[in-house]
């Protein structure tokens, strides 16, 4: 890619009008999914971006509009945004070098003519986390953004503590007494399709967003007990507890540290902060976490696939 970028600071390019295809990158995650169907409901048609189009066929169906992207190979960025004026940008907890991969498809955006980039950041934007170093270079061009800064998911509920309820029955984290406002990701999904329908009304801000309600895990364990009819119960894990459990689970160390980071900032009140941002953008209050569990109950009563 070239070192200078495709468009100066000062050529904004028109974003008055909704954005009327987006490329959706980590189409099969927890948000990415959620996108794609918002933009359906708002009449925005959406691309799905994957490295596995086998994968992707078989989770989104034969009409999907899907398309090939490997944020490794920047020869596979131009054709996947052939074209889309918007672009949904996430960064897979497996890429820590955002300066080769995510940065480049961001230039490859802009000189595509991309209109509007929407960036899911972290509610922690600390310099050295890689979501802020997408945000700093989002800020050089002229193509219009807005970042999303989601605390903790309720799909974690479903997806990074599933097979820990399922196979022994607990929630088992660092995060002692701390407290979360679990977000859902369909709610984040709504306002970024809202900032592709609405891109003037989005551009250059950065929201936080983060559920009505806080809960302790002590409490979200009691929830699932409730909704289930199942005991499930909280065990605050150590620090070494946790990294050990994780890594034989079979996470990588880079993203087993980063998981222990992130319930250890619970453990120290992080991501108890309820933030009014989801309920003043969508016009109603957001989904609580037990929203969330009422709506997926089958996700903890089918037995967990482990990866080979």
């Amino acid at each position: 890619m070239a070192d200078k970028p495709p468009s100066s600071p000062g050529e904004q390019r028109d974003n008055s009008s909704p954005c009327t295809r987006v490329l959706v990158t980590g189409a099969l995650g927890n948000v990415g999914r959620e996108v794609l169907r918002a933009l359906s409901a708002k009449g925005i048609a959406a691309r799905a971006a994957s490295r596995s189009m086998e994968r992707a066929r078989s989770a989104l169906g034969a009409e999907a509009d899907i398309v090939a992207l490997d944020l490794h190979d920047a020869r596979t960025f131009a054709p996947a945004l052939q074209g889309c004026d918007g672009l949904f940008l996430m960064r897979p907890p497996a890429i820590s070098d955002v300066k080769h991969t995510l940065e480049p498809l961001v230039d490859a955006a802009v000189a595509s003519g991309v209109r509007h980039i929407v960036f899911l950041s972290t509610a922690d934007t600390n310099k050295p986390a890689p979501h802020h170093a997408v945000e700093e270079h989002l800020k050089q061009f002229g193509t219009s953004w807005t970042v999303l800064r989601p605390g903790f998911l309720a799909q974690n509920l479903g997806d990074m503590y599933r097979r820990d309820i399922l196979e022994d029955g607990r929630i088992y984290v660092p995060a002692g007494k701390g407290q979360v406002a679990f977000v859902d990701a369909r709610d984040v999904a709504a306002v970024a399709a809202r900032a592709f329908a609405e891109p003037k009304a989005h551009a250059g801000q950065a929201h936080t967003l983060t559920g009505p309600e806080h809960y302790t895990f002590l409490e979200a364990a009691e929830c699932l007990t409730e909704m289930l009819g199942v005991h499930v119960r909280y065990q605050a894990a150590s620090i070494p507890g946790y990294m050990l459990h994780l890594l034989r689970r079979g996470i990588p160390m880079t993203q087993a540290l980063a998981q222990t980071a992130l319930h250890v900032g619970v453990r120290h009140r992080q991501a108890e902060r309820v933030d009014p941002t989801l309920t003043r953008l969508l016009g109603r209050p957001g989904r609580t976490m037990r929203d969330y569990i009422h709506d997926h109950g089958a996700l903890w009563r089918t037995p967990a696939r482990v990866a080979a």
